[in-house]
């Protein structure tokens, strides 16, 4: 949520979005100070400002809806439950609580129950539109005669919470979260009892079972062993044979219609009716060699009867499709992100995610001519002059909007060796953060004050929000601390935590805790740990759940984890910023951008949206409906972090391309926003728009020179290549024309080797950033003197490895290659076998390169020589039924990036058998487009990817002749 230049949403969502009443907050006359290293900040209210409102006296006790059993410390808030306990509006009871695949609604009587298959769609294809599964209760769960005056939070784990109400003679308490479709409950006073609007449809009543479908959706519930179910009018009971619980199952959407396929999911349920949840945790670990984060997410169970352990989960897709050694069962649940998958039987699950890399600034390109160097210097000039955070607003906001902007400018004048404008930006970022660093007595600006009772940091002055409804902290917060990471580079006596560093990690611990044992703060405020993304709105009081806006402006404080972390050597920061940034990298393609075509309703006319609602999304923002705004609100701000919008290079082509249909044209607003963007596909393209388009007035937080040289830099280095990764947190590969550049960032006092995926090493100096193909002019960490002219004009030699540069490989003397680990394609056969794996499908790409491993091999002269492409790849799908492995051959004759012939092969289906199959050029042309034509310098390119199926498979890579099976390529030429 922000509600950013004070208009609200223009769309329908305005129907759900409830006003809240505003109760200020008695302010105390001064605010005192509580020091922390060299900084301090204020614990009492500072005069004439409010702190968080809401109904009857939450203002000062947040815990006046929390049960003695709640844990103790601060109160979580920004959660898809909040508006259970930050009771803002409806202040008894909820709003909807949007948990998937279920959604719920406390009321007097006890819990509704929702589960909304078929989406609300309004708006229109070329204006403001949305989608919405909303919350309409099927049945409530209670318990004979409940009429609670509210609903209190008797506990929350990472994502659960159980609420609880009582009327004095009776009690009923759930436990509910993210993908589990159970409700636990546990009552008194009364029998169980299930509530229907009508007569419900009873399919089975057996012993201590009962099934019955609303609305075309199937449930069971689970008495205790001996107890049965009455069905009586609109109500179902149970006396529980004398115990205190029971559990109802939500069956998936794609049980079979037969009662004995019906009947046997229930059982298989049943199994684990009673284990009721009680815990769950999420813990991360970073694997540096590997750049992959794995998480886990564990459920701990209380069995109520018997010994059984274990649960049913349900998966959102950024978790299934990164999920490492589960099997999900084939049903499914529809939910407002897509498809869940379920897994049963387990207490746990792991997610192994790749990490592609963030850098502080995006590498300058050499420029040979001098001509573009000197226009970005003009435009450097342009921000270096004065004080660069005259021109921005006082609220924690738009000074970190400007705060941003400086610390960007001052990373490509570090780049550029102009160490005077360097040093002018690094000293405004300096003073302005000591400022807001500082608390007084009596002070009511620049100041953050801790609310002890909330367990929250607040700037003031605050905006949107930040203040009355803890709205956006991750938001404003992620720019402060992006700029100290900045300058813990140049002055690492400042960012000491004796120093000021000791409140740069204070606004971390506000906005997400990495500690969960830290009782200051909750852990992870606006990071949904299920979901995989924040949430903006503290409160959560809408209709139709939380909501997020600016899901960049989240990923821009996860960044802003990673540098900080690194550049004050704090881990645990670091840590938690890969997780979030990793985790969320994922969930934006998926839930934002849609960009697999899986997600949206398949009615939804738009292929991006605004805003991620709990039960849906909108083509929106609550600011704006200009089309440039819709979708650039999820771009910015444009960093050396902002590489996850490049994952997927035609998806980029796709968002655009409806921007400027929507608008009628090109951008006329936030341009510099939206061809950032276009440049992590087309940078020459957008480089163009730049040229042609220089008097453009930038977005608020950008400047000429940062946009300048990020185009232009992107328009040499090409797009982001994820097939590559590095053993540093801090690097980037780009590709362009089949020809590779790597990048990486090495922050510490002594000189560091870093070694990609691929094989290739980068000798990365003290304190700087290195490439190979192009050249960056960096002092950075105080390390070594910047250098004091500018740079030279055209790249020096680097100290990386002395593998040829890939814009000018050697010539190869064969037409056979051999499959290589890194991936690569060579002339000459590896030294030992080994496997390359290719991602699972998770739906049909047929045709289509889908996360595909790309192997690629330049330098080739000659011609044809009348036969044809012939390939021998020996793969395995291990057990796994319903795999198929599809390739596809590109030809570029003269290395210029286009290719004159495209052979795509039908795919190869492969057994359930351990052991290699030989996939060959047998299996037959699916399609082909171009004719074979003399190289010159040539390059072919092989696409591996599955095709179908919902499992791994691997290539057989690097075998020796004595190994055998070794996989090849043959093109049909002869060459020079």
């Amino acid at each position: 949520m922000r509600l950013a230049r004070g208009r609200p949403l223009a769309a329908g969502a305005i129907a759900v979005a409830v006003v809240a009443s505003v109760l200020t907050f008695l302010a105390l006359p001064n605010a005192e100070a509580a020091t922390l290293g060299s900084g301090s900040y204020a614990t009492t209210q500072p005069a004439g400002t409010t702190g968080p409102t809401g109904c009857g006296s939450i203002a000062t006790n947040p815990r006046q809806f929390v049960t003695s059993n709640a844990p103790a410390g601060a109160v979580p808030t920004n959660d898809w439950w909040s508006s259970l306990l930050f009771k803002r509006t409806e202040c008894n009871y909820s709003l909807p609580l949007e948990a998937h695949p279920m959604a719920f609604q406390a009321t007097a009587g006890g819990l509704g129950v929702s589960y909304t298959t078929d989406a609300a769609i309004s708006g229109t294809a070329t204006g403001v539109g949305e989608y919405h599964f909303p919350y309409t209760t099927e049945f409530t769960l209670g318990v004979t005669g409940l009429n609670a005056p509210n609903t209190m939070v008797d506990g929350w784990t990472d994502w659960t919470v159980t609420p609880s109400w009582s009327d004095g003679a009776r009690t009923l308490k759930t436990t509910i979260g993210h993908g589990l479709p159970f409700v636990y409950a546990r009552t008194s006073g009364g029998n169980a009892q299930l509530s229907f609007g009508g007569t419900p449809t009873v399919w089975s009543n057996s012993a201590n079972r009962v099934g019955f479908t609303v609305r075309g959706h199937d449930y069971m519930a689970y008495a205790p062993t001996g107890a049965t179910w009455t069905v009586s009018g609109a109500n179902i009971t149970s006396t529980l044979a004398g115990k205190d619980y029971f559990s109802v199952a939500l069956l998936p959407t794609t049980t079979s219609t037969s009662a004995a396929d019906r009947t046997a999911l229930a059982n298989t349920y049943g199994t684990y009716a009673h284990n009721h949840v009680t815990g769950t945790n999420v813990s991360w670990s970073y694997n540096q060699s590997a750049s992959t984060v794995n998480a886990t997410y564990t459920v701990t169970t209380t069995a109520r009867e018997g010994t059984g352990s274990g649960t049913v989960m349900a998966l959102y897709p950024h978790q299934w499709k990164n999920l490492s050694g589960s099997a999900p069962i084939s049903q499914t649940y529809v939910s407002p992100r897509g498809t869940m998958k379920v897994l049963t039987g387990t207490a746990a699950f792991t997610t192994a995610t790749k990490f592609q890399g963030v850098l502080p600034e995006i590498p300058a390109v050499a420029d040979s001519a001098g001509a573009d160097l000197s226009t970005l210097g003009s435009y450097l000039d342009q921000v270096a002059t004065g004080d660069p955070l005259a021109a921005f607003g006082n609220d924690t906001y738009w000074t970190g909007k400007g705060l941003g902007r400086a610390a960007r400018a001052a990373e490509i004048a570090d780049q550029l060796g102009r160490t005077a404008q360097r040093d002018t930006l690094l000293n405004a970022i300096r003073t302005r953060l000591t400022d807001w660093f500082t608390a007084s007595s009596g002070e009511a600006e620049r100041l953050f004050v801790y609310n002890q009772a909330w367990g929250t940091l607040i700037g003031y002055p605050a905006s949107y929000g930040s203040d009355q409804e803890l709205n956006d902290h991750h938001f404003h917060y992620g720019y402060y601390i992006a700029a100290a990471a900045t300058l813990a580079k140049f002055d690492k006596n400042w960012a000491a935590t004796s120093a000021y560093g000791g409140m740069v990690n204070l606004l971390i611990r506000d906005a997400n805790n990495p500690d969960r044992n830290d009782t200051m703060f909750p852990f992870l405020r606006d990071f949904d740990i299920y979901a995989g993304h924040d949430w903006a709105s503290g409160h959560a009081s809408f209709g139709a759940g939380n909501n997020q806006e600016s899901s960049s402006e989240g990923m821009n404080f996860a960044n802003a984890l990673i540098q900080w972390g690194i550049a004050t050597g704090n881990t645990q920061v670091r840590d938690a910023g890969l997780y979030i940034y990793s985790t969320q990298a994922q969930a934006i393609q998926e839930y934002w951008f849609d960009s697999s075509n899986q997600n949206f309703p398949a009615s939804f006319a738009h292929n991006t949206v605004g805003m991620v609602w709990g039960d849906g999304g909108a083509y929106a923002t609550w600011f704006s409906a200009e089309p440039e705004m819709i979708q650039g609100i999820n771009m910015l701000p444009v960093t050396g972090g902002s590489f996850y919008l490049g994952y997927r290079p035609a998806y980029i082509a796709t968002n655009y391309n409806e921007m400027t249909t929507n608008n009628g044209g090109p951008p006329t607003v936030w341009q510099d926003i939206l061809w950032s963007f276009q440049a992590l596909n087309n940078g020459d393209q957008a480089l163009a728009s730049f040229r042609a388009n220089s008097g453009y007035t930038p977005e608020e937080g950008e400047s000429k020179a940062h946009t300048f040289h990020w185009i232009r830099n992107l328009a040499a280095l090409g797009q982001v290549d994820t097939s590559v990764t590095a053993n540093t947190p801090l690097y980037a590969v780009f590709t362009k024309n089949g020809a590779r550049t790597y990048a990486a960032t090495n922050l510490t006092s002594a000189s560091v080797t870093v070694t990609f995926s691929d094989g290739h090493t980068l000798s990365v100096p003290a304190g700087q950033t290195a490439t190979n193909g192009a050249y960056t002019w960096s002092g950075g960490n105080g390390t070594s003197n910047p250098p004091t002219s500018n740079p030279p004009s055209s790249p020096p030699p680097t100290s990386s490895s002395p593998s040829p540069s890939p814009s000018n490989p050697p010539p190869v003397g064969s037409n056979k290659f051999y499959l290589r680990s890194g991936p690569a394609l060579t002339a000459t056969a590896g030294s030992g076998a080994t496997t390359q794996t290719v991602t699972a499908a998770y739906g049909n790409y047929d045709g289509t390169p889908h996360n595909p491993v790309t192997y690629q091999v330049c330098g080739i002269s000659g011609s044809p020589n009348g036969g044809a492409t012939q390939f021998a790849f020996h793969v395995d799908a291990g057990t796994t039924v319903g795999q198929g492995i599809q390739a596809r051959v590109s030809y570029d004759f003269t290395n210029t990036g286009s290719y004159g012939r495209v052979e795509t092969y039908r795919y190869f289906a492969t057994d359930p058998i351990v052991g290699t199959e030989q996939y060959t050029q047998a299996a037959g042309l699916a399609s082909s487009s171009g004719t074979l034509s003399a190289m010159s310098n040539g390059c072919v390119r092989l696409e591996l990817w599955n095709a179908i199926g919902n499992a791994p498979t691997t290539v057989r890579v690097d075998a020796t002749a004595a190994n055998g099976n070794q996989s090849t390529l043959t093109i049909p030429y002869t060459v020079s």
